[in-house]
């Protein structure tokens, strides 16, 4: 089980919120911190590989974990736009199936990091790298939905969004945390994100449940690990 797509379009979250702040044309030295293979004018060169390579790896996790890089484009939903009841909801809603012209990260690296003896439970973490300034406003229009947005059903469902108090981890900027419940049908999918800003890269922690109960927190090693290599950059 995969998480929902709205995780990994953080971008056009924001831009169909329509609160994403405006990139300056020319930032000035010192706006944002260079990735390797990313350049910090108005135009940043893009480099998939230089944000795998941004990716925790098993050998920096404590043992028992294992890292697996998916592949990108990969996506286990599909399905037609959605309508939202609530106005102020419709942002996520077009965050699940973004138009292809909707803008984004410049590039973005996708995980699967489970433990041994855990099962089929998962920690998927998404790396994605922005334009200048980009990522800050992003999470800021991610805050903002979440202000508006309570519960809402949809073309396909019920559905439950709840902003969750969360201190900003250490090594990143800023951080949200959010559940996205899916009351569509018998059963009720939850699903749990810690969004974590890093100067120009949004690291994004999110776990599932499909039994019932509340989406486990992710792991705090793991998050700890990710921000602090994100650090290093």
């Amino acid at each position: 089980m995969r998480p929902l797509p709205v995780l990994a379009a953080l971008g056009a979250l924001a831009l169909a919120a329509g609160c994403a702040a405006a990139v300056p044309a020319d930032p000035s030295p010192g706006t944002a911190a260079a990735l390797p293979g990313f350049g910090t004018g108005a135009t940043p060169e893009y480099d998939a590989a230089a944000v795998r390579a941004l990716a925790v790896t098993d050998a920096e996790l404590a043992p028992g974990w294992h890292v697996t890089l998916m592949q990108p484009g990969q996506n286990d939903i599909s399905s037609p736009p959605e309508t939202a009841d609530v106005p102020a909801c419709q942002p996520v809603l077009d965050a699940l199936t973004p138009s292809k012209g909707a803008a984004g990260p410049l590039a973005e690296a996708d995980l699967d990091i489970a433990r041994s003896g855990d099962g089929p439970a998962s920690l998927y973490t998404a790396i994605l790298a922005f334009r200048p300034g980009r990522a800050a406003a992003v999470h800021g229009g991610l805050d903002r939905v979440l202000g508006h947005c309570r519960a809402f059903t949809s073309t396909a469902g019920r559905h439950r969004l709840t902003r969750i108090d969360t201190p900003t981890p250490e090594g990143a900027d800023a951080a949200t945390a959010f559940t996205l419940t899916d009351e569509t049908g018998g059963a009720v999918i939850a699903q749990r994100a810690l969004v974590a800003r890093s100067g120009d890269v949004l690291a994004v922690f999110t776990t599932l449940d499909a039994t019932g109960r509340p989406a486990p927190a992710p792991d705090p090693g793991v998050v700890r690990a990710q921000l602090a290599k994100l650090r290093t950059r």
